[in-house]
């Protein structure tokens, strides 16, 4: 996770483009795999999302993200194909669920629109700056600072409350506890009492937050007090036209 929310520093096409644009091409492609209901189309938008990644020069970073992503992917498809009956019957399970076309189609859109809908998110918080994403969403957006701020800031945190957590979890191991069991629910039963020592190191942390941002005079933050600018050039406006045509191309495929 925390790999998954780093800056990744470069001087790529993506790197150069205004903040607003890489957030507005990483929505359009969330929309048009919500908006499409073809396998083909939600494919395309994959490979787009890894195109995209190779602009940015950060592919060998979204085929990783790919590969995590499999894992849960593969774990829905199960889902969907066991418990949706609708359709014409294919095979039954051993366990007498029967696999439906309805359950195959649908759980292969489900699959295709998780994976095609996290990689641009991930694309671009990798390749955009968190101050640079709350300054285009209170300059350009009007969203009030305190709100822009809120969405970085628990942005940021994740990957902080990750490491807490792999912290945690390494002392309970050099106390004799075993994470590494096969067994997903002896596992859960195992790290939700790690939950209570990671809420009260959270509030610490939430805490201390809050007073550094008062001391640094937030509460009078708002659109007009931000010291960098930044300006829309060309290729954001092809970028612009780019979100628009792809959402209309979804719409009509």
């Amino acid at each position: 996770m925390k790999a998954f929310l780093d800056y990744i520093p470069g001087d790529s096409p993506l790197h150069r483009l205004n903040p607003l644009s890489k957030f507005t091409i990483s929505v359009a492609v969330c929309a048009a795999c919500f908006i499409s209901t073809s396998p083909l189309v939600l494919c395309a938008l994959i490979v787009l999302d890894l195109l995209l990644a190779a602009l940015g020069h950060i592919f060998t970073f979204a085929l990783k993200l790919l590969r995590g992503l499999a894992g849960l992917s593969v774990f829905l498809f199960i889902l969907q194909v066991l418990f949706i009956r609708t359709g014409r019957p294919l095979f039954t399970l051993f366990s007498g669920f029967p696999v439906t076309t309805d359950g195959i189609m649908n759980a292969a859109r489900l699959v295709l629109r998780l994976t095609g809908s996290m990689l641009p998110l991930a694309v671009m918080l990798s390749l955009t700056k968190l101050n640079d994403l709350s300054g285009v969403l209170t300059w350009y957006l009007h969203i009030p600072y305190k709100y822009a701020f809120m969405l970085t800031t628990a942005i940021r945190f994740i990957p902080v409350f990750t490491a807490e957590m792999e912290s945690i979890m390494e002392a309970q191991t050099a106390r004799g506890i075993e994470f590494d069991t096969k067994n997903i629910f002896k596992k859960i039963k195992l790290i939700m009492p790690l939950c209570i020592p990671l809420l009260i190191t959270s509030v610490g942390k939430s805490d201390t937050t809050a007073v550094s941002a008062e001391l640094r005079g937030f509460e009078r933050r708002n659109r007009h007090s931000m010291s960098v600018i930044y300006p829309l050039r060309a290729p954001d406006s092809i970028a612009f036209v780019f979100s628009a045509g792809l959402i209309a191309a979804a719409a009509v495929l």
